[in-house]
């Protein structure tokens, strides 16, 4: 018995070296090894914008940079070429940052993480690390840890105060990156058309108002990154507003101080002449990019849900592209934020008055089923209309990184 128990017990531990030994093996070929991320050194950059614009321009980084670039410290940087970045590539493997380059410090994979959140939403990574797997990690976060604490938060400028956004007025300086970009966005209906009107509890949910709410919300974040936004409805006392429900009103007017019609094809008249008239103007200023964005929320009967859909104008490749890539973003999120529910929005084209009839590459959005109760809560928590806004938004900002 002593002689079998002994052996089976150098068996089983031969055994257990043998899956510790090869699972590191195949652990580490299933991790590939990361690469240096590279950019092209523009007009005007040297070493320290160069670095600091993807927020590396550190002393453990830029000796980094000098050293995989073979360059010497007193040479400057040539236009149009390109260089190897201090910033690590990485095959995210869809579980955590931590599995993903080894390491076991909780807080310095949130770092990497934000870090990454901030490259994407400055347009630097055109897609969330979480979607195309490719992680970023700054050379000095495993290298030189101690740099990141060193590193300060850029510092925020005020772009300007607009008493459209109502307590929201202040917008700051995200970035450049639309800057040269035109965008006219219509909210539905407004006025004394409120558009369709759902019933939740004793309370009417009038689609002009949520529209109204989501353009604002849109055209902030457009305008903080520096974009020109021309809202064609406006409301003199309703700004961004983070209450549930929003008080039906009719003192909605349109850009110019014009009143809005009481008539259905009158209104929508006066809508695609505004822009058209601005787009003209626009474009005999040299502005090559400008875009129309119109805001619904539909009224289905049936009160069936309804995910979000985009048209665009026939044989109109740029518009045809632009509801695309919002397309294109509402799907990613929500395969991450509803696992498994499916996503059944559409793009296609139609002949509505504002596709037929704007000049400017325009998509038409129905945002869901104002009588529907489970689209009803897409409107009225605040989460929720900022979530929407944040994907439309980056759909937007996608589309213009790919022009």
């Amino acid at each position: 018995m002593r002689m079998r128990f002994g052996m089976n017990f150098r068996f089983g531990f031969i055994c257990f070296l043998f899956i510790l030994l090869f699972g590191r093996l195949w652990s580490q070929e299933a991790t590939p090894e990361p690469r240096h991320l590279t950019a092209t050194a523009k007009a005007g950059d040297g070493v320290i914008t160069f670095l600091a614009k993807y927020e590396v321009n550190t002393p453990c980084n830029r000796a980094y940079f000098y050293k995989i670039n073979q360059l010497s410290r007193n040479k400057g940087l040539r236009l149009n070429k390109s260089y190897h970045l201090p910033i690590l590539v990485y095959v995210y493997n869809g579980r955590s940052i931590r599995s993903t380059i080894g390491i076991d410090d909780f807080e310095l994979a949130t770092r990497i993480q934000h870090y990454n959140e901030r490259m994407h939403r400055a347009g630097l990574k055109g897609v969330d690390y979480r979607q195309d797997r490719v992680l970023w990690v700054p050379y000095s976060a495993l290298a030189c840890p101690q740099e990141i604490q060193q590193v300060p938060d850029p510092p925020k400028v005020v772009r300007g105060t607009f008493d459209i956004f109502g307590e929201y007025a202040e917008v700051m300086q995200e970035s450049r990156q639309l800057e040269g970009c035109v965008y006219y966005l219509v909210s539905g209906h407004g006025g004394r058309d409120p558009g369709a009107v759902g019933r939740y509890g004793r309370r009417n949910l009038c689609e002009d108002e949520y529209a109204y709410d989501i353009c604002l919300r849109i055209g902030h974040k457009l305008m903080s990154h520096g974009a020109t936004v021309y809202f064609i409805v406006r409301d003199p006392d309703d700004g961004i507003r983070d209450d549930s429900f929003l008080p039906c009103d009719k003192d909605e007017f349109y850009w110019g101080d014009s009143l809005i019609s009481d008539s259905q094809s009158r209104r929508l008249e006066q809508r695609s002449n505004i822009v058209n008239t601005l787009y003209e103007q626009n474009k005999r200023k040299g502005v090559q990019y400008q875009r129309l964005i119109v805001i619904h929320i539909d009224s289905d009967k049936k009160q069936e849900r309804v995910d979000m859909f985009f048209y665009h104008q026939e044989a109109n490749e740029a518009s045809k592209s632009l509801a695309g890539h919002m397309q294109q973003v509402v799907r990613q999120k929500y395969a991450i934020v509803q696992k498994g529910r499916g996503y059944r929005g559409f793009v296609r084209s139609r002949d509505l008055h504002m596709l037929r009839e704007s000049l400017p590459p325009t998509v038409f959005i129905e945002l869901g089923n104002i009588k529907n109760p489970g689209d009803q809560l897409r409107f009225i928590r605040l989460k929720n209309r900022e979530l929407i806004s944040d994907w439309l938004f980056e759909g937007l900002l996608r589309d213009r990184i790919t022009r």
